[in-house]
């Protein structure tokens, strides 16, 4: 059994690359990458086809950790069938996917849909904050890290990988 996992957030350029990249450093580093493949997307479309934020790229590369082929792009119905966990990076988010969904074939759905800091329930927040608008990339790749550990072990858990 494999698993995929789907991060999603407003333009995908700033919080879900950034969990999609160190989701997948966090795999590499496991020795999963064989088992467990990661994506993100956005759930609106300024930013298609650009790289992540210069903030987020920046603080990758502090912590020698690959962006490298990333490119932003929407979040599509054939999501929910292609992946097993789809993180939303705050509710507003999990709203516009929730509403994808239903606008699709509910059939299709099997994914697990959640926000980010759910993951995280000891922080009190219900949203990661977008630092495209605050500029805080270090707060935001802080509770990422700890997030995707989490993810990871629930993850090998339920693949029995543990």
């Amino acid at each position: 059994m494999n698993a995929r996992i789907l991060f999603v957030c407003l333009g995908n350029i700033c919080r879900s690359p950034m969990a999609e990249a160190v989701m997948r450093h966090q795999v590499e580093q496991a020795q999963l990458s064989d088992r467990i493949e990661v994506d993100s997307a956005g759930t609106g479309d300024w930013h298609l086809g650009h790289p992540p934020h210069e903030g987020t790229r920046k603080l990758l590369d502090q912590h020698q950790i690959s962006h490298q082929g990333m490119k932003a792009r929407l979040v599509t119905s054939n999501d929910f069938s292609a992946f097993d966990y789809i993180v939303c990076m705050d509710t507003n988010n999990l709203r516009d996917v929730r509403k994808l969904l239903s606008d699709t074939d509910g059939n299709r759905e099997h994914a697990r849909l959640f926000t980010f800091m759910e993951l995280l329930p000891d922080k009190g927040m219900a949203d990661v904050p977008d630092p495209y608008y605050d500029g805080n990339f270090s707060f935001v790749y802080e509770l990422v890290e700890s997030g995707c550990k989490e993810l990871l072990k629930r993850v090998r858990s339920d693949m029995n990988l543990n």
